[in-house]
This record gives C-alpha cells, sequence and structure tokens, in this order.
C-alpha cells in the first residue's frame, strides 16, 4: 500500500508516481522508448486539504521536464506571491491515475497532494485513522458524478418568489 502515516504529527503522507505525459504520449506514438518517459517517485507527499491542487519542488519539476503553463498570484501562510504553474503532471496513486498541473514550490519543500487531485481520483482523507480512503468507481456509490439543473437561476427566482407568496396567504 502506498499510504503511510506519521501518528505522531497528526500528518497524511504519500508515495506518489509523478510521469510527463507528453513523453507518455510520444512513447505511444513511437517518438520515443518507453525508457525515455521521464518518471519520478516521490516519499512523504502530504496530503493537504488546505492545497488547490499538485505541489512539486522545481527539481522534481525539472527532472520530469514538465512545460512552464503560467505564473501566478498564490495566497501563502507568509502572504501574497507569485508562483509558477507547469502543466502534464501524471500521477499515480493506490490505483487511480491523472493528469494535473502542479505549482512549484519554493525551496526544495516537500511535495503537496490538494485537493483537486484527491477529488478528480476519487480518493478521500480519512483523517481519523491518517489514511486515504479509495472511493468506489463503479455501482450506484460512484464518486463520479454529473450534476443537471432543472431549472436556470431565473426559474428558481420566480418559483422562490411564487412559494414564499403562497406561504403568506
Amino acid at each position: 500500500m502506498f499510504v503511510k502515516t506519521d501518528h505522531s504529527m497528526g500528518k497524511i503522507l504519500t508515495t506518489l508516481t509523478v510521469k510527463n505525459r507528453i513523453d507518455e504520449a510520444k512513447a505511444a506514438q513511437g517518438l520515443i522508448s518507453e525508457t525515455e518517459v521521464r518518471s519520478v517517485i516521490i516519499h512523504d507527499v502530504l496530503v493537504d486539504t488546505g492545497a488547490t491542487t499538485l505541489c512539486l519542488s522545481a527539481e522534481v519539476i525539472a527532472e520530469l521536464g514538465l512545460e512552464l503553463l503560467r505564473e501566478v498570484d498564490v495566497a501563502t501562510a507568509t502572504g501574497l506571491s507569485t508562483a509558477r504553474i507547469f502543466q502534464d503532471a501524471k500521477i499515480s496513486l493506490l490505483g487511480r491515475e491523472g493528469t494535473f498541473e502542479c505549482l512549484e514550490l519554493p525551496g526544495g519543500r516537500n511535495s503537496l497532494l490538494g485537493v483537486i487531485p484527491l477529488e478528480a481520483l476519487g480518493l478521500e482523507p480519512d483523517l481519523r485513522n491518517q489514511t486515504l480512503k479509495v472511493l468506489p468507481s463503479e455501482s450506484v456509490d460512484t464518486y463520479l458524478t454529473i450534476l443537471h439543473t432543472r431549472h436556470t437561476l431565473a426559474e428558481e427566482f420566480h418559483f422562490h418568489i411564487h412559494e414564499t407568496l403562497d406561504r403568506e396567504t
């Protein structure tokens, strides 16, 4: 199993395999060999529900050869700063895979796994047991949903007004 806990600190730590998705596509097309696909196994990745996305060190991003997508402003514990977002990081965790953008962490800090990849992969932090729970992907209990709204906002407002008026009479 890829999940490790540190009970003394109350953290969920895990091990991720991260690959360059562009390299995988090139290998599938026969442009490079499978052995040329850049891949990194990262230990002690902190599952951080306070982080939005996947966060990797500059060293890992360079090793994977990920392409810069854009620079963004980010809110941190020390205030607002600028960070770089890279694209096409394919992660594997607990039998699930997905491709995500990743935010570059300054100063070689430990990698973080935020809520967007967790939700997309159908993984839920179990804080009581300090592990990751794999949510079902099949049957009526699937974590995958498609929500269809029945009404436009104007229709909902109209319905709410009539419901309020009906209660007053």
